[in-house]
């Protein structure tokens, strides 16, 4: 089974937690704090293995927990990071945030790693906290959560070659007299609903792999018929292998078929038509065919080469492959996502304005609680050890110093009223 896209969970590892302890040693007095720092939480990390080949493992584990660092000791000694989790993928695979639908990551290379998800920092020990005014404090962090997101991993197929056409043109079959692979082949529409891959060598030891694509209708990127299981694996492909049936045998127009074709590749992605293409007139042993070959020619507006072959009989197939390696060695790979530039030596940044996070929002519930959320006051709170009046004190400072007492009683919050904050309540005193 072919899978191309999957949903996925991961989170990255909290901190460890930072440590209250003092030193207790005889002949030192007043030993000091002595409490370690808390450990880096691990993160999730992508890498390429060029072993694999769809995302069929993800179907099966869609959730990717790294572990959490080590908690601090006693003794000044801070705990041990943990090591990130290193999750296999296969080549091609485009990592995009869910809610977002920011591409966090392109991974083509074999070895190439991402972090998806980063862990949290450590929590500070008590050690960290120590100053002249409070030689002997008894605040420590919890370690800082990780983060965590809904990614969609989506597989582009890495080829040289995409074979583009209507259903039942002989994709298949030409793929399978050029190379060792065995697609399905039928006389009916979509016999082929996954993409096919294989390795083709040229009479001259050149050689590229060629992908038999699901097949296009009118529509397509819009997503009628198979749409974008099919387009999405052609943005990967250096040069475009345009198979017409010239035979009409199902009475279509093989113009008519290869501009409905250009113009969903168009209508995709207009960086499609960029790319060279070679018009495959195949079918050419049917009696037809000679005769619509003459009337396509004449109607061709493009300048690309037409090689008239017969996937059948492989006729016309050695000059088509050789044409093809020749294309290739002239044409550069087309990353995803590449911005046309003028001089490809100058490095350019772009810089987006970003409207900066609010931190922290209030709103009420119907019982009349105010209700404070944010990411930033969430981490803090997370992050705060209420077993202890110290921290507990640090942390409404905290929230006193971001502004939001006033901002409570700008909203009307009086003595007595209830504050939540993610699961916990607390008393507004004013």
């Amino acid at each position: 089974m072919f899978v191309d896209q999957v949903k996925v969970y991961v989170k990255g590892g909290d901190g460890g937690n930072g440590m209250v302890a003092f030193r207790r040693e005889k002949y030192v007095p007043m030993g000091g704090p002595a409490g370690g720092d808390g450990g880096k939480g691990a993160s999730v990390v992508f890498e390429v293995d060029e072993g694999l080949r769809t995302l069929m493992d993800f179907r099966y584990q869609r959730h990717f927990k790294a572990p959490r660092g080590e908690h601090g000791m006693s003794k000044s000694q801070h705990g041990k990071g943990a090591a990130d989790l290193i999750v296999k993928v296969p080549p091609g695979t485009v990592v995009t945030d869910e809610e977002t639908k920011e591409i966090i990551a392109d991974l083509v290379n074999h070895g190439q790693q991402a972090v998806i998800a980063k862990g949290g920092r450590g929590g500070r020990g008590n050690i960290r906290f120590a100053t002249p005014a409070n030689p002997a404090p008894e605040i420590a962090e919890n370690g800082e959560p990780g983060q965590e997101r809904n990614i969609v991993l989506e597989l582009k197929v890495l080829a040289d070659v995409g074979l583009v056409g209507f259903p039942s043109v002989g994709k298949s079959t030409l793929l399978s007299v050029v190379s060792a692979a065995k697609p399905k082949i039928a006389e009916y529409h979509f016999t082929t609903i996954v993409p096919n891959l294989g390795v083709v060598e040229t009479g001259d030891g050149r050689s590229f792999v060629m992908a038999d694509l699901p097949g296009l209708i009118e529509g397509a990127h819009e997503g009628i018929g198979l749409g974008h299981q099919f387009l999405r694996h052609i943005e990967r492909t250096r040069v475009i292998l345009h198979v017409i049936d010239m035979s009409g045998m199902e009475g279509r127009d093989p113009y008519e078929d290869y501009c409905t074709i250009n113009e969903e590749l168009k209508e995709y992605n207009l960086r499609l038509l960029e790319r060279p293409q070679i018009i495959v007139a195949n079918k050419m042993d049917m009696p037809e065919a000679e005769g619509n070959l003459e009337v396509f020619k004449q109607s061709l507006k493009e300048d690309y080469p037409i090689f008239p072959i017969s996937a059948v009989t492989q006729k016309g197939l050695k000059e088509l492959l050789f044409e093809i390696a020749n294309q290739l060695e002239k044409t550069p790979e087309f990353p995803l996502n590449e911005i046309l530039e003028e001089d490809e030596t100058i490095n350019r940044v772009m810089y987006k304005h970003e409207k900066p996070e609010d931190e922290f929002s209030i709103s009420r519930d119907p019982d009349g609680s105010f209700v404070i959320s944010g990411a930033k006051i969430e981490r803090l709170f997370k992050m705060t050890d209420f077993s202890r009046d110290e921290s507990v004190r640090r942390f409404a400072r905290q929230l006193r110093a971001m502004g939001v007492d006033d901002a409570l009683r700008e909203r009307g919050a009086k003595d007595g009223d209830t504050i939540r904050l993610l699961e916990f309540e607390f008393e507004f005193v004013d």
